[in-house]
């Protein structure tokens, strides 16, 4: 069966039905401007994006086999340029030019502690941070986190965004609505330009803003110009829809949802999907690395980026882990050249698997983000609870819960903030406190505080449950 084309029907027969002004619109926009800006800039970006377009239908064993042979060429290009690497491999008596992938799973993990503190040594030779592209991240930790990289990397980063937005229903030209935290301020009317025809982005529903009369701007804004596709946190893209929901609007038609940077709760997808009508397309990945793994149009499981990423899953003795088997996720950036990233633990943790997806693409499958390892809480025994399981099994059994946060403060003690909706009782308080108790044992101190929201991190995001032991 031949499943080169990247443009399913779906979309195809959409596209007859739009309107003569936002059909140019997006033509000028895909044939025109982006091709004229890359041309420009000197960018590869859109030639990238073809590639992949063919790359996704090899074999898993073609993939693989590249990527194997990016990964030589990205390790033997740290040890030899960045003072980091050479310094490591020698004391690890590794050959980066001569190794085995026995010998490289070896080498020691790589800790946001070290990359915040060995910038300088990791960054290659002769190279100026000042004339790098600088991107901070606060993680799940609230540290600040920057890491480095060069306009080559980006355009890469961009092209692995854009094939994996074009799963979710979007084509180059489609205008996108954003609900993201801190968005960006176009400062002249170029920049403004260029968001609205060259990346059909400028349409933002700030998550450090969400209120009722916010989200009504939106709308209108939404509807005013017809957005194609919807983007943004996969929480606050939930809190939207339920706002939708329970005022009776279900007129918003998307051609797609992309959720990203959080974990997308079983419950919240399927109201996103009630409300929108559509499915929600879930990505993963992060500003370190770019996308690390995205659904595609079957949504079962998400496809790994294997042809920018060499992807490991880690059990506790820091093994591979058995595909089923919840596991560490650790990521080797196969392209970042001007501060290489090996074995680095982006810190969460997933379950990968060895079945293969029925769209017939060769990328190996994750089936699940379990969480951030800094959101799993701790037992007495020293065993761990993934706080995102938890929160979505409680959300799920106990009624008129909107939203709820735990932090554990100690190991006998959690705070519990929630956010009561319609037909929540004092019945619903005590069935929550008996299910921690459950867990976590029958001395479990459990303070619950009834909040009008949930406190959402600097960087727009919500955090579902946060270990402070």
């Amino acid at each position: 069966m031949n499943m080169s084309s990247s443009v399913p029907s779906r979309t195809a027969s959409e596209s007859s039905r739009v309107p003569f002004g936002k059909a140019l619109q997006r033509f000028i926009s895909a044939n025109v401007l982006n091709p004229l800006s890359d041309i420009k800039g000197g960018s590869n970006r859109l030639a990238i994006l073809s590639q992949l377009r063919q790359s996704q239908w090899r074999t898993r064993h073609e993939l693989l086999k590249e990527q194997r042979s990016r990964l030589a060429d990205a390790i033997a290009y740290a040890g030899t340029h960045s003072k980091y690497y050479r310094d490591l491999f020698a004391r690890e008596a590794f050959d980066c030019r001569s190794f085995t992938l026995e010998q490289f799973s070896r080498l020691p993990l790589l800790d946001k502690s070290v990359v915040r503190n060995q910038i300088d040594a990791l960054i290659v030779d002769g190279v100026r941070k000042e004339s790098l592209i600088e991107a901070k991240t606060g993680g799940s930790t609230g540290h600040s986190l920057a890491v480095y990289s060069d306009e080559p990397w980006q355009q890469r980063r961009g092209a692995d965004a854009m094939r994996a937005d074009e799963w979710s229903g979007w084509r180059l030209g489609m205008q996108k609505g954003a609900v993201w935290g801190n968005p960006p301020q176009p400062e002249s009317a170029f920049a403004r330009f260029k968001d609205r025809w060259l990346y059909c982005l400028d349409l933002y529903l700030d998550t450090m803003n969400i209120t009722p009369q916010s989200m009504d701007a939106f709308v209108a804004e939404w509807r005013k110009r017809d957005i194609d596709v919807l983007f943004g946190h996969a929480h606050s893209l939930f809190i939207l829809a339920d706002y939708l929901r329970g005022r009776g609007d279900h007129g918003m038609r998307p051609v797609g949802i992309i959720a990203t940077s959080m974990m997308l709760l079983r419950n919240e997808r399927e109201v996103i999907e009630e409300v929108f009508g559509c499915p929600v397309t879930n990505r993963y990945g992060c500003e370190e690395v770019a996308l690390i793994a995205c659904e595609c149009e079957q949504h079962q499981g998400m496809h790994l980026n294997v042809e920018h990423l060499y992807i490991e899953f880690l059990n506790e003795q820091q093994q591979p882990a058995r595909p089923g088997e919840m596991a560490e996720i650790v990521v080797t950036d196969l392209y970042n050249r001007v501060m290489p990233l090996i074995r680095y633990r982006v810190g969460d943790t997933g379950v990968y698997s060895d079945r293969s997806c029925p769209c017939g693409r060769g990328m190996p499958m994750l089936e699940e983000v379990v969480g951030r390892m800094a959101d799993f809480l701790k037992r007495r025994d020293g065993s761990r609870v993934s706080g995102v399981s938890l929160v979505e099994r409680t959300l799920t059994a106990i009624p008129g819960l909107a939203q709820m946060q735990l932090v554990q403060t100690a190991l006998d003690h959690i705070e519990l903030n929630l956010v009561r909706g319609p037909g929540y009782t004092d019945r619903s308080t005590q069935q929550l406190i008996g299910e921690l108790k459950e867990v976590f044992g029958e001395d479990l101190r459990v303070d619950v505080n009834f909040l009008e929201q949930i406190p959402r991190e600097t960087s727009g995001k919500y955090r579902f449950a946060k270990c402070l032991v």
